[in-house]
């Protein structure tokens, strides 16, 4: 059961015996990925402990204040996996959440008296009643029909397939596409098991004569991109592709931690960037496939 901060911080400083158990800095690296947590913690309504003094898996209940100002009380685990599938900055403060989604009212009802009726009684207004449908089970969903009959690991262009998200992203594939020649213009790879309704997934890049996924991974503009709960979809992504014989490389910026073993970490996207990338290619596929393709 998660415990109030003194207290946790006191236990540990009679288990480890010393003063600072947990040096100011110790876990940067493990919070640098997630910049709005960090504009949220204030050490004042946290006994003067920084958030770098805290580990990311503390079973400790902090306090948080959101730039709308709303206080409320999380662990740093429930705080690293809120996000979810969420893009709007409100997702990291519950109030702020339950304001931007207010729950749907209930139909308003009036009490009237008829004249031969000794109580009131409550009518409710036909414009005001909304239709409740039930959720479908998991079970009972079905995936897009959209997707063409191929084998596993066919790659494809996809319909379904959602545009680019960034202009860097963008520049990442012009400048690929202008260092290897490979087939263009494929955005989806066949898999076996659905990926939320498709049984197909889409990489921002296919390399389909060399079988590998390339995705650029940032935090995004409010720090809710490839954290929490959608990190845990980056990795059954790459499940997916590497299962349908296809390997990922993830670029990883903004501190974002490796997923896999053949990710690059990079400040940001640049010519040395490239070449990193090819050499590492080459790691996978062998300079001799790898080169061939070369412009």
């Amino acid at each position: 059961m998660p415990e109030r901060v003194e207290l946790w911080w006191a236990r540990r400083q009679f288990s480890k015996g010393t003063e600072v158990p947990y040096p100011v800095g110790s876990y940067r690296d493990a919070w640098a990925p997630f910049p709005a947590l960090i504009r949220q913690y204030h050490p004042e309504l946290n006994a003067g402990i920084t958030l770098t003094q805290i580990p990311p898996a503390a079973d400790v209940l902090l306090l948080w204040q959101c730039e709308a100002g709303h206080a409320f009380a999380a662990t740093p685990d429930e705080q690293r996996n809120r996000p979810g599938r969420e893009r709007r900055r409100s997702a990291w403060c519950p109030e702020c959440a339950d304001l931007a989604r207010p729950a749907r009212a209930l139909p308003m009802r009036d009490s009237v008296a008829w004249p031969d009726s000794p109580a009131p009684v409550a009518i409710a207004h036909p414009v005001e009643r909304t239709v409740l449908r039930a959720r479908k089970p998991k079970s009972a969903r079905t995936v897009c029909p959209k997707t063409p009959d191929l084998a596993v690991g066919e790659p494809f262009h996809s319909e379904c397939a959602p545009k680019p998200a960034s202009a860097i992203e963008a520049k990442l594939r012009a400048d690929l596409f202008a260092r290897l020649r490979v087939t263009p213009g494929l955005n989806a790879v066949r898999v076996a098991r659905p990926f939320f309704d498709h049984v197909e997934v889409w990489p921002d890049i296919v390399l389909a004569e060399l079988r590998v996924a390339v995705e650029y991974d940032s935090t995004g503009r409010h720090g809710l991109e490839h954290v929490g709960k959608r990190e845990d979809a980056d990795r059954r992504k790459d499940r997916a592709l590497r299962a349908a014989g296809w390997e990922v490389i993830r670029i990883r910026t903004g501190k974002l931690a490796p997923l896999g073993p053949h990710d690059i970490q990079l400040a940001t996207w640049g010519r040395r960037g490239l070449d990193d990338l090819i050499d590492t290619l080459r790691d996978l596929r062998g300079p001799l496939l790898v080169d061939a393709y070369l412009a």
